[in-house]
């Protein structure tokens, strides 16, 4: 099959052996990938977690048809269509456990699913789970431009969120938030933004922030987050050092917690995806669920597509169709 690994000259398309379903496991076709922020990395040979390295397959979440299951495997079938999250996406093929497997809605295209495996999983995790997000407290996703930020709004509006504030850093983008959840969508390059929010929650803050940024925002993400509140760092796009205002975490008594897949067990992973199901579910397999498809791009042009993703030009995912 071909299939894209990582060099030290950058991506390269080249011929590997079809994975074969090993027990536990399914293959399925790939028939389209999405790209994420941590390819740009990973396509320098860089590793995530336990994926990528030097030689080692790209991509990390895709949509495609099971062509073989391997032994004891239970309710899957060749010819289901399914989206999954794991290592190897940018191929014809992928071998996987069901854990990272959720069905595709039958009126759902192979691009649309391909976009969203990793942010339901990211999203759901960080709010419900991590997060303990209730049915009325009010959720701030910092980063809401991003494909797992447009998703994170919908799931807190799904999850009974009162009130969504999205953040992004153009007026382009800002105003584009509430199509996607936000009931509030601020600029976060703007000083004003913090006041926005208190003067939106009457002064208190909101309960939750989802924070994708991190860097010198996380100052004003605890200026805008309220006595007792929670804030869930899921991502570093801002960078992962800066000064950080310790007074005011104390004086506002704010749990901040630190999540990533890169160092969850396999136990670990098959929780979070069972929490996600049991929760949305329903939701996917009636379409609920969308992110904007930004680009697609054909499977021999990955560079045109990484290109597009280091510009940050775009709106939602980048997609390949394999």
């Amino acid at each position: 099959m071909k299939a894209y690994i990582a060099t030290a000259n950058g991506p390269q398309l080249s011929d590997l052996e079809i994975p074969a379903p090993r027990r536990g496991m399914v293959q399925v076709k790939v028939a389209a990938a999405a790209l994420n922020r941590v390819d740009l990395a990973m396509a320098k040979g860089y590793q995530h977690g336990s994926e990528g390295g030097l030689g080692r397959p790209l991509g990390l979440e895709w949509s495609g048809v099971v062509t073989a299951i391997g032994e004891g495997v239970e309710g899957l079938s060749v010819g289901d269509r399914v989206m999954g999250m794991g290592g190897g996406a940018f191929a014809e093929f992928v071998a996987v456990y069901p854990f990272q497997l959720s069905r595709t809605p039958d009126a759902m295209d192979d691009a649309t699913a391909a976009t969203l495996p990793v942010a339901l999983r990211t999203m759901h995790n960080a709010l419900a789970t991590v997060g303990g997000l209730k049915s009325g407290e009010r959720v701030l996703i910092q980063g809401a431009s991003t494909g797992v930020g447009l998703i994170g709004m919908q799931i807190a509006k799904r999850l009974g969120a009162a009130l969504v504030v999205g953040t992004s850093t153009t007026p382009e983008r800002v105003e584009r938030l509430g199509d996607y959840g936000a009931d509030l969508a601020v600029n976060s390059r703007d000083p004003a933004w913090v006041q926005a929010v208190l003067d939106k929650t009457d002064g208190a803050g909101v309960d939750l922030v989802i924070d994708q940024v991190s860097g010198e925002l996380l100052n004003q993400s605890l200026q805008a987050t309220r006595v007792l509140g929670r804030i869930v760092n899921v991502g570093r796009l801002g960078g992962n050092m800066a000064p950080f205002d310790a007074e005011t975490l104390a004086m506002r008594r704010i749990s901040l917690i630190g999540v990533t897949f890169r160092t969850r067990t396999r136990a670990e992973l098959v929780e979070i995806n069972a929490a996600m199901l049991a929760d949305l579910g329903e939701a996917i397999a009636t379409g609920a669920f969308h992110i904007p498809v930004a680009g697609t791009f054909e499977f021999g042009d990955l560079a045109g597509a990484i290109d597009l993703m280091a510009s940050n030009a775009h709106f939602g995912k980048i997609t390949l169709r394999i």
